[in-house]
């Protein structure tokens, strides 16, 4: 009889190599249909591509961090202007903050209210796939978590800003992982809390105990047989971005297809199922951008995070902790070292930052200004990033804090 267990792990297996297997099987019948598709070219071009295309400036700056990752970071340039950094999630890249175009695109918003934008891009994304050593087919190259995102990748990127502006202090926003990095940042590097006017959390994740994603939950009672499964495989990376899977968007994700529904489930089924503020006609774009590539690791540490219910440093366990850490267990990231000013954006159908989950972070916090709930209960994770009414519900309290940081620094 097959366990629960065993079928889930199964499904997980088939989750990270199922690109592959829509290399092998499905990547003729769609290129065939290629030519009858009207492709939105949103969907194929590169970040700064289509900022250049609505007419706005970009720069791209290539980043060297500690440890050798060479991350690419994109910028809407305002010199002069206070800087605010976007800091993507999971699976995502610098696309998140554009993708939904001028009108909804956080990037530009901000650029339009007289800020200088600069978007992050995590080792390992479709941007920061260059190392001085190793290359995207090594091992070693995907050996990393979140951890070494927050250890190496943001002051990294920070100090570049930093630099470039001569800015002492810059604005972050950050999603999802990009909460969970920022997080480990302070706790790792508590000096560059110093370096942050304010910072503002979407979906802020650091526990998962009450996560209803379906993926997290599978994960969690398995991470150890994953990594076994994964080396085994010889596949470090998790869902990389191509163009076939932009090709797929444009086939079955159009308004015309019957298969939309499919692609509206697979979102809320990882997001928040049944927001109605789901642009359905902006999957085609969307899927072109995401997901943009990953660690298993990451995806690994993710789970442990579930399982354990604790914010806590990757487990290797029960020999690799006492050689890592020399203790049987890892040591917890000390959130009480997070001393920037934090606000906290969260909602209600969130399947992945729960609004217990936040509201116990934040009781660990040391320096939350405000908490703001969504006021939409339907709002959930994607929705962060491109509800249809995502100013009023989102934006516009995002753009006065920046301004209240702002005034709190000048007191």
């Amino acid at each position: 009889m097959v366990t629960m267990k065993s079928f889930l792990t199964t499904c997980v297996v088939l989750l990270i190599i199922s690109n592959n297997f829509v290399d092998c099987i499905s990547k003729r019948n769609i290129l065939e249909d290629d030519q009858e598709l009207e492709h939105d070219p949103d969907a194929f071009l590169l970040v700064p591509e289509i900022i250049e295309k609505y007419g706005y400036p970009v720069e791209r700056h290539n980043i060297t961090t500690e440890d050798g990752f060479i991350l690419q970071v994109h910028r809407i340039p305002r010199p002069g202007a206070i800087p605010v950094f976007l800091q993507h999630g999971l699976l995502a890249s610098s696309a998140e903050w554009i993708v939904m175009g001028p009108e909804k695109g956080l990037g530009y918003y901000l650029y339009q209210l007289g800020y200088d934008v600069w978007m992050g891009n995590m080792r390992g994304n479709r941007y920061s796939r260059n190392h001085i050593k190793f290359n995207a087919n090594d091992k070693e190259f995907w050996d990393f978590s979140f951890h070494e995102l927050g250890y190496y990748d943001l002051p990294a990127m920070i100090d570049h800003i930093i630099k470039v502006t001569e800015h002492k202090r810059i604005h972050y926003i950050g999603h999802s992982q990009g909460t969970t990095s920022f997080w480990a940042m302070c706790a790792l590097r508590a000096e560059y809390c110093d370096k942050i006017i304010g910072m503002q959390a979407l979906a802020p994740v650091a526990y998962l105990d009450n996560a209803k994603c379906p993926l997290i939950v599978a994960l969690a009672p398995l991470t150890n047989s994953i990594e076994t499964i994964t080396k085994l495989l010889g596949k470090y990376e998790f869902l990389p971005n191509n163009e076939l899977m932009a090709l797929a968007g444009q086939a079955l994700c159009k308004d015309q297809a019957i298969t939309q529904v499919m692609c509206t489930n697979i979102v809320f089924l990882i997001a928040g199922y049944d927001s109605d503020q789901l642009n359905k006609s902006s999957l085609p774009v969307f899927l072109g951008h995401f997901p943009a590539g990953a660690s298993s690791k990451q995806l690994i540490h993710f789970g442990q995070i579930r399982k354990q219910g604790k914010y806590q440093l990757y487990d290797y366990g029960f020999i690799g902790n006492l050689l890592k850490y020399k203790s049987i267990k890892p040591p917890l990231y000390d959130l009480n070292k997070v001393t920037a000013p934090v606000v906290l954006h969260y909602s209600q159908n969130d399947w992945l930052a729960d609004s217990l989950d936040v509201l116990r972070l934040k009781d660990e916090l040391p320096n939350v200004i405000r908490t703001h709930i969504v006021a939409n209960p339907k709002f959930n994770h994607l929705d962060f990033l491109t509800a249809i009414d995502i100013k009023k519900l989102l934006y516009d309290d995002v753009v006065n804090m920046l301004k209240e940081f702002e005034q709190l620094r000048m007191k």
